[in-house]
């Protein structure tokens, strides 16, 4: 569905940011609770190419919890696992990880004013979880505050324009686990799913545009996701510059259960189900990534063999793609390249995409049937079709 905002006459990016009511700068960091983060923090580092920048744990006052922070570009991801819980936060992070497996807790999302978002979310619906807050060290201040979302999800509002330190205070800056790769897999993130309940993803869509000014950017109904035997529909909502995207999909009536309801199923309700991210050169990423032991959903020859008429010419020759397994798209924008991985946890939950855009701003409509059918392959493999 198109962006319902009306306008009467063009308006500039600057006039844009200030009529948007809810104004972000972008994603701020994807936040995991693990049962292990220094070994995850490792696992994303071979096998992502991402770099370790900051840690807090024992060793600089934090005897609660440990937390590594990754990054790859622009794209920042965290790890948080419990030594001993004592607090309510360090109690709620055990039992999240006891109950979901290794999972998303928290989208952070940078804005420039974190009181007065929080304050307009909770003004339009939100439930707050922390009200506004600052700390500080040598590197400067940063404002937090955070609302819930679907699930045990939530949105951390950071506001960091002035502070330079490696990622918060409390935080140290670290050295990389593992030698840098010679070029990164990644350098932001595109997008972020969320799986919600039968029925509910309207109930939630609705949330994002009013609690936080989002508009409908595209959705997916009826038969565009489905398949012999499962189905599922989607609607994305997206922050004014298109920078902060997040699809919301919900399970929809087919013969045998789609792979919404294996998530839901495994992951104890609602959460983040996969991140997507960009890549400039997606053929040097999955080459790297297969290399260090990433596994990749696998799409059968005859999606190659008639791909060439209708994807059209791409960067990337077809017969590299069929190599890689690579998934093509085109729309009235532009093409894009998109693969997905396996779950990276044995719960069949969280998993991600990589994707290279070219003009298009969709999410690979034309290869939902094609996706779909590798997912149940791989669900009737764990004997949950």
């Amino acid at each position: 569905m198109a962006d319902t905002t009306m306008h009467t006459q063009p308006t500039t990016p600057a006039t844009a940011r200030q009529a948007d009511p809810f104004p972000v700068k972008g994603m701020d960091a994807v936040v995991f609770a693990v049962g292990n983060a220094k070994q995850a923090a490792h696992y994303y580092s071979t096998a992502f190419g991402m770099r370790r920048v900051a840690y807090r744990g024992p060793e600089n006052g934090s005897r609660e919890t440990a937390s590594y922070v990754l990054e790859s570009g622009g794209a920042r991801f965290v790890f948080t696992s419990v030594i001993k819980p004592v607090s309510e936060w360090g109690r709620f992070l055990a039992d999240h990880v006891a109950a979901h497996g290794d999972g998303v807790v928290d989208l952070a999302i940078e804005v420039p004013d974190a009181r007065a978002a929080y304050a307009y979310a909770v003004e339009h619906g939100a439930t707050g979880l922390t009200e506004p807050y600052e700390t500080e060290d040598e590197h400067g201040t940063v404002v937090r505050a955070a609302i819930a979302t679907y699930g045990q999800t939530r949105h951390t509002l950071v506001e960091r324009t002035g502070y330079d330190g490696p990622y918060l205070p409390g935080f140290v800056a670290a050295e990389p686990l593992v030698a840098a790769p010679q070029k990164r897999f990644f350098q932001a993130i595109d997008h972020c799913v969320g799986n919600v309940e039968l029925g509910r993803m309207d109930e939630w869509v609705a949330f994002y545009n009013k609690v936080m000014g989002f508009t409908n950017m595209k959705e997916f109904v009826g038969d565009d996701i489905a398949t012999e035997y499962s189905a599922l529909m989607s609607k994305v909502v997206a922050d004014g510059t298109k920078k902060v995207k997040f699809p919301l999909n919900e399970p929809a009536i087919a013969k045998k259960k789609s792979q919404i309801d294996e998530y839901l199923e495994f992951y104890g309700g609602p959460g983040v189900q996969h991140i997507a991210l960009a890549t400039n050169d997606i053929v040097s990423t999955v080459r790297q990534m297969r290399a260090a032991g990433v596994e990749f959903l696998d799409v059968p020859d005859s999606y190659y063999d008639t791909l060439g008429e209708w994807v059209g010419e791409t960067r990337v020759p077809i017969g590299e793609l069929r190599e890689l397994r690579i998934l093509a798209d085109r729309d009235e924008d532009g093409y894009l390249l998109q693969i997905f991985t396996k779950p990276v946890q044995d719960r069949p939950t969280v998993f991600f995409e990589m994707i290279e855009r070219h003009g298009s701003l969709g999410f690979g409509k034309g290869n939902f049937k094609a996706l779909f059918e590798a997912i149940e392959r791989e669900q009737a493999k764990r004997g949950n079709l």
